[in-house]
């Protein structure tokens, strides 16, 4: 279901944010909004992963210090 929603987020910001009829006035997405919307998308991406650097933990001991 994550992956569905992932997808229809990413249509919505590739797709125009306001269209007219008739004369065919269309108009996109501020840059800003697709930046934001890749960060949000790679975010989820990065939490997802089982051996992300964010969640590795361990303790180092050296040898021969018993």
């Amino acid at each position: 279901m994550s992956d569905q929603l992932d997808q229809q987020i990413l249509e919505n910001v590739t797709g125009p944010a306001k269209a007219s009829g008739d004369s065919g006035s269309v108009e996109q997405h501020k840059p800003s909004e697709v930046i934001e919307v890749d960060r949000y998308l790679q975010s989820k991406r990065a939490a997802r992963r089982r051996w992300g650097l964010g969640a590795l933990l361990k303790k180092l001991i050296p040898p021969g210090t018993e």
